[in-house]
């Protein structure tokens, strides 16, 4: 429920505080003086496009913000989804547009995208202008309709999520027949690369070790120097590292019993001895180890020769992309050689799943032609008080190929008049009988589920007298039970029905034209309504007329 709108330096409004309140709340004022801003304002916050022309002072930002009371919608998990505080009581919009157009959006004082503060928006008001009677040419919004009435929103999404999966499975047999298809004319030039890839019998870390082993080689004589001359340096006869340390240790030892305090220095030397008499060791069977062997060398430069020239050959660096390539290659083979047996499992998996889904949308069906029937009736109900004694109202539901949202193409029938055959609606009925179809739509819908905040712009037109009151009776009472629903009228009627009646004035000031919105009080309502019936000159009977309107004595 929207609780409060606040407008700041928005076209021709300074500044604009409004509380509202649940229940039928009526919003009047002369053309011009500013109801289509709020409502544009409104707009503005629920995600449209904004840039600087609606700016009232180019100098400062506007700022649009709303609060609202979320307790009754069920939408806790959409903040949780997008990482937002979640307040069932007190969540607000806002949207502050720059003075070069640029504009941010706020959910609870967090920044986010226009998509996203669009697709809240889009849960919690719910603006019905004249434009959004055109929904009635199109087939997706009166199917919704019908799936509303016929709550089959679990089926239907299982029934989505079925079809998705054959869309999948069909996809994935295209692809399969495809690349079979493909494989086939190529399968000669496949089983030759393959087979030389085979041959090769890659390891995936062979080339950095006969790379390793092969400079090794390279430099024998070099190694073998190296390692003689230190092994020399370490173990000579009487001058050799190991030797002196030796000589050092049994020094030290002879006078620790006379000089204790060089016990840990005697341990010490001790482990560097052992340490160094262990290195000598290794360097000396590296010694015996390195060896020049002509033929291995060869051995290694061929396999490397091999190696490089495959990489070459497929255009890569690495023995695992060629193993990965070789390994592709096996499974292209083996849809070759097996690839009617894939095809025919994929084929019959196709069938199973699309099966699945002829049974949904069996279902899906049956449903809405149960809804059909309660959409007809309640319809008929609605559209005989609004002046349409003779009306017939009829959901067609014809077939189609499976698609996303079933096998049922609907199409909403109407005749208004008696002998009349039955048309589209968009087609045959005028543009007041439209009102009243998508108001007593907007009324049914209402009874089956908890819409968020509804907005009706002038929705009246085209109607007047006893079929306006009935269209305000209609719209009283989906205000009832925590829901809110806002008028703008131009009709008495209506107007006097509203638990609470906003005006909304135009004003010259010294900061130039302003609008502003207030809250009528008793008095006042008398006033504005009498001057809807009678013009700007109020006769005692406009407002005896319209104490009668209000039930007032």
């Amino acid at each position: 429920m929207l609780k409060q709108l606040y407008i700041k330096n928005y076209a021709l409004i300074d500044e604009l505080d409004i509380q509202f309140h649940k229940g039928f709340t009526v919003i009047t004022g002369e053309t011009g003086a500013g109801k289509s801003i709020i409502l544009g304002a409104i707009s503005l916050l629920l995600g449209q496009r904004a840039n600087n022309v609606s700016i009232r002072n180019k100098d400062k930002k506007c700022i649009i913000e709303a609060h609202f009371n979320i307790s009754q919608y069920h939408i806790e998990q959409f903040f949780n989804d997008n990482d937002l505080d979640y307040d069932a009581e007190e969540t607000i919009l806002r949207r502050e547009i720059g003075i070069n157009g640029k504009s941010r959006a706020f959910i609870n004082d967090v920044p986010v995208s226009v998509t996203l503060i669009r697709e809240l928006g889009d849960r919690l008001i719910d603006i019905h202008s004249q434009h959004q009677n055109l929904l009635l040419n199109k087939q997706d919004f009166q199917l919704g309709v019908v799936d509303i009435i016929g709550n089959d929103k679990d089926l239907l999404t299982e029934y989505q999520q079925k079809y998705k999966a054959l869309k999948d499975a069909e996809e994935e047999l295209i692809s399969l027949e495809s690349e079979i298809a493909a494989n086939k004319e190529n399968e000669e030039f496949l089983r030759f690369q393959f087979n030389k890839l085979s041959d090769a019998n890659l390891q995936p870390d062979e080339q950095e070790l006969l790379e390793q082993e092969s400079e090794t080689m390279s430099h024998t004589e070099e190694i073998k120097s190296a390692l003689y001359e230190t092994s020399s340096a370490m173990n000579g006869d009487d001058t050799g590292a190991l030797e002196l340390i030796r000589t050092s240790l049994q020094k030290i030892e002879s006078i620790t019993s006379v000089y204790p305090a060089i016990n840990s220095l005697s341990s010490r030397l001790e482990s560097c001895y052992i340490e160094l008499k262990d290195i000598v060791e290794e360097i000396d069977s590296n010694l015996e180890n390195v060896e020049f062997n002509p033929l291995r060398l060869e051995e290694i430069n061929n396999r490397l020769d091999l190696i490089y020239t495959l990489q070459k050959q497929f255009h890569v660096a690495t023995n695992e992309e060629l193993i990965n390539i070789k390994d592709g290659i096996e499974q292209q083979l083996s849809h070759i050689d097996y690839g009617e047996e894939e095809i025919s499992r994929q084929k019959e998996k196709v069938k199973q799943v699309k099966d699945d889904c002829l049974s949904l949308a069996a279902q899906l069906t049956a449903a809405r032609k149960e809804a059909a029937k309660k959409i007809e009736t309640a319809m008929t109900d609605h559209l005989v008080p609004l002046g349409m004694p003779n009306v017939r109202f009829k959901v067609l539901l014809q077939t189609k190929d499976l698609s996303a949202n079933g096998v049922d193409v609907v199409s909403f029938m109407f005749s208004a008049n008696k002998n009349e055959e039955l048309h589209p609606v968009s087609q045959t009925a005028s543009g007041g009988e439209i009102a009243r179809v998508m108001l007593s739509l907007k009324a049914m819908i209402s009874g089956a589920v908890n819409l968020p905040t509804i907005i009706f712009d002038e929705i009246d037109t085209g109607v007047s007298g006893r079929v306006a009151e009935q269209m305000a009776q209609i719209m009283a009472e989906m205000g009832e039970h925590e829901r809110q629903v806002i008028s703008i009228t131009h009709l008495p009627q209506i107007a006097a029905k509203g638990t609470f009646h906003y005006k909304v004035v135009k004003e010259e000031t010294s900061k130039g034209t302003t609008s502003q919105m207030f809250k009528l009080n008793q008095r006042e309502r008398v006033q504005e309504i009498a001057q809807m019936l009678s013009g700007s000159d109020v006769s005692l009977a406009a407002l005896d007329n319209a104490k009668a309107l209000l039930k007032i004595e």
